[in-house]
């Protein structure tokens, strides 16, 4: 079992820049990549960006250049570092731990709120 936990968010004007963490614990060595996804109110959930356990990293078209995802294997962390932000990027956030290695399954966390004002 992975536990997955948020942290981060709030609100900020456009231009701006916010951080969200994510935290794993338990069976941590089980986890072959994470992943932030998002979820706008009457829209769908979209990944946003991902970080595999050998660091390769991916990105959604519309954050590339400005959302920057990196892994702390120490803390068992996952950083997205938002800049110039956009009011398009208002969404709650979620992060995903991939388990490919142990009992393929996916455990999400709680989400957390990003609000981006025009």
């Amino acid at each position: 079992q992975v536990h997955v936990v948020e942290s981060g968010g709030g609100s900020v004007q456009a231009g701006g820049s916010l951080s969200i963490t994510c935290a794993a614990s338990g069976d941590i060595q089980c986890i072959s990549a994470m992943a932030w996804y998002r979820q706008a109110p009457g829209k769908e959930r979209e990944l946003v960006a991902g970080i595999t356990d050998g660091g390769s990293t991916y990105y959604k078209d519309s954050v590339k250049g400005r959302f920057t995802i990196s892994g702390n294997k120490d803390k068992n962390t996952v950083l997205l570092q938002m800049n110039s932000l956009k009011p398009a990027d208002t969404a709650v956030y979620y992060c995903k731990a991939q388990d490919m290695t142990c009992l393929n399954v996916e455990y999400w966390g709680q989400g957390t709120q990003v609000t981006v004002s025009s």
